[in-house]
């Protein structure tokens, strides 16, 4: 059986807080001790540019206006300085860079994830569907647009943050597609550790279910940082365990060692035929579907909050039943000046699954 075999990094990592210019200065440090690893993938956790909120998780919401604020100062623009320095790296060193960040869209900021190739283009930037309990006080929603998968250099991957994990159908959306390699962002040093375990679960079975690859990634604080958030020790154990960066086969097997502790990466080396070893057995979008009884709708409209309309267009010459219709006042009868009507709900663009 032929294949190609690709090399991914994971990598997890202590973000710089309240510096995205820190931040973005160690992953690029990251890919280029990546790259020198051999790998052609580097995926980094969840929002870790300039870091996730976690000041979210344990303040409340009447005290945490300075931090978000701060969010506010150091978040990403997308295409912005940030991004610009993530994609020469990537071209730089040949590698595909998965990465999480807070992008910030005028007033409101996302939860983010970005795809950047290996010549440095940005190949997909998608939002976090629902934030998560405390996130909604931190993040907007995104939409069905970002909900897709991307052909890179290394295969076609997917991507979702977090518990966007726990939404099944937003995981087929991705399976239907046909997604190779599975990227997932956790923040880590968070809830403790049956975060973790939670999370080996989630990530193991989304390998087996999907018939793909994933790489996950989390973050991680040092006890100096965690204290920096919140100097209250009965808060500081909310911010500890949840790590668990891990390379998963599509048999649900790790690859290497997983990262439970500390910063670093791990690199396995990914055989693509095991996915048609898998999907031979088990293809839930294929001959294990039964897309005639279930089946996925998904709008893949970007959500924009106004929408144009063109204006009616009027005849040069009015005719004569127009010119009738407005000498007796009776204007809204007519009917060749309707024009296109505007948008007044959201429609669902189907996509069967299958």
């Amino acid at each position: 059986m032929s294949s190609r075999i690709v090399k991914a990094a994971a990598v997890q990592l202590s973000p710089v807080l309240g510096s995205r210019d820190g931040t973005i200065a160690k992953v690029v440090a990251a890919i280029a001790e990546a790259a020198r690893q051999g790998a052609e993938l580097v995926v980094f956790p969840e929002t870790v540019v300039p870091y996730y909120p976690y000041f979210s998780f344990i303040t409340p919401a009447v005290a945490m206006g300075p931090a978000h604020l701060k969010l506010y100062e150091e978040a990403v623009t997308v295409p912005g300085a940030a991004t610009e320095t993530v994609a020469a790296a990537a071209r730089e060193h040949g590698v595909v860079v998965v990465l999480g960040v807070n992008e910030r869209d005028h007033g409101t900021l996302y939860n983010t994830q970005l795809v950047f190739d290996a010549d440095g283009t940005l190949a997909l930037k998608r939002r976090k569907i629902t934030p998560t309990y405390h996130e909604r006080m931190v993040w907007g929603q995104g939409d069905g647009s970002g909900l897709k998968t991307v052909d890179t250099a290394v295969g076609r991957l997917g991507a979702l943050a977090c518990w966007e994990h726990y939404n099944p159908l937003a995981r087929y959306s991705l399976m239907a597609q046909h997604e190779q390699i599975h990227c997932s962002q956790f923040p880590g040093s968070l809830v403790g550790p049956i975060f973790a375990e939670q999370m080996e679960v989630t990530m193991r079975h989304h390998a087996l279910e999907s018939g793909c690859f994933v790489v996950n990634a989390t973050g991680w604080l040092t006890e100096a940082q965690i204290a920096e958030v919140t100097p209250d020790p009965a808060l500081q154990k909310a911010m500890r365990g949840g790590c668990y960066t891990a390379i998963i086969s599509p048999e649900g097997k790790h690859l290497c060692e997983p990262l439970r502790e500390g910063e670093g990466l791990i690199v396995a080396e990914l055989d693509l035929a095991l996915i048609t070893k898998r999907k031979r057995m088990m293809d839930s979008v294929g001959h294990y579907a039964r897309p005639e009884l279930l089946s996925l709708n998904l709008d893949t409209r970007a959500a924009v909050p106004m929408h144009g309309a063109s204006a009616p267009v009027f005849p040069e010459t009015p005719s004569e039943d127009v010119q009738r219709s407005t000498s007796h006042g009776r204007a809204d009868e007519r009917k060749d000046d309707a024009g296109p009507a505007a948008d007044l709900g959201p429609a669902v663009a189907r996509l069967a699954a299958g």
